[in-house]
């Protein structure tokens, strides 16, 4: 007979946040946004774009979105809902509504869904969805659709490319490919992604801009890409995303160096 096999011990995983966000400043001081990708960003904050930071688990998105989130004008009304609260932006005027588990009884339970459309009752200037995991996303971009401008939220993708696709794996359950691809393009404007290299550094790689095709359905195009050498490459979504911003710029093509 064999030896049993030992599995180890006990693990305790315990993820802890930052007493305070850190700032856009900050983070470019640290090297995770260049200087010409946090004046972009806050441009995009002060244009009211709706956007999605997506990346891998642990890329800094939410460290990212933080920093967005304390760039928004402080007579601004923040409705942050998530699974688990981890967002403490710097901003004076947040409502934060966290999703809770059912009892031993399995009652008692509010999820994303109730929790996002609730937060519509609430007069949101800003609709945050803290990492959008499921069906949730539906509701989230029927209020994006709805006059709720600059809303923003994280998703886990290998590379903003991915984000459509991601999208429509989360909401295939309940809704077609269509009808979803619609509300994808009326209600997101951007997606920023985040990474993280192999020496460990968290960095912004890239900022696509969401355009429908002649098919209906959604794609993405690069606007701008962050090279780890410092090379900021401007593709073709650059001049949607600078019209978008308000920014009479040149038009796709191009590199520049920070």
């Amino acid at each position: 007979m064999l030896p049993p096999i030992a599995v180890g011990c006990t693990h305790i995983s315990l993820r802890t946040s930052r007493a305070r966000a850190f700032t856009l400043p900050e983070l470019v001081q640290v090297g995770s946004v260049p200087e010409q990708g946090a004046v972009l960003l806050r441009a995009m904050v002060e244009a009211r774009l709706s956007y999605l930071v997506s990346g891998g688990t642990g890329s800094g998105k939410t460290t990212l979105l933080n920093a967005l989130l304390g760039l928004v004008g402080p007579a601004e009304r923040l409705v942050v809902v998530e699974d688990s609260a981890e967002l403490r932006p710097d901003h004076p005027h947040v409502v934060r509504l966290e999703a809770r588990p059912p009892n031993q009884e399995g009652a008692g339970s509010v999820d994303l869904r109730d929790l996002v459309r609730q937060a519509l009752r609430m007069r949101p200037d800003r609709l945050v969805v803290g990492e959008v995991r499921g069906s949730e996303v539906l509701d989230l971009l029927a209020a994006l659709n709805t006059g709720h401008e600059g809303g923003c939220g994280t998703v886990h993708a290998n590379a903003a490319a991915d984000v459509p696709a991601r999208l429509e794996a989360l909401a295939a359950a309940a809704l077609d490919r269509q009808a979803l691809h619609s509300q994808l393009g009326a209600a997101l404007d951007a997606v920023v992604h985040m990474a993280r290299d192999p020496d460990g550094r968290r960095r912004i790689a890239e900022i696509r801009v969401l355009a429908r095709g002649a098919d209906g359905l959604v794609d993405t195009a690069s606007a701008v890409r962050f090279e780890p050498d410092g090379r900021v490459r401007r593709g073709s979504g650059w001049g949607r995303l600078a019209r978008m911003c308000g920014w009479d710029l040149p038009g796709a093509g191009g590199e520049e160096r920070c």
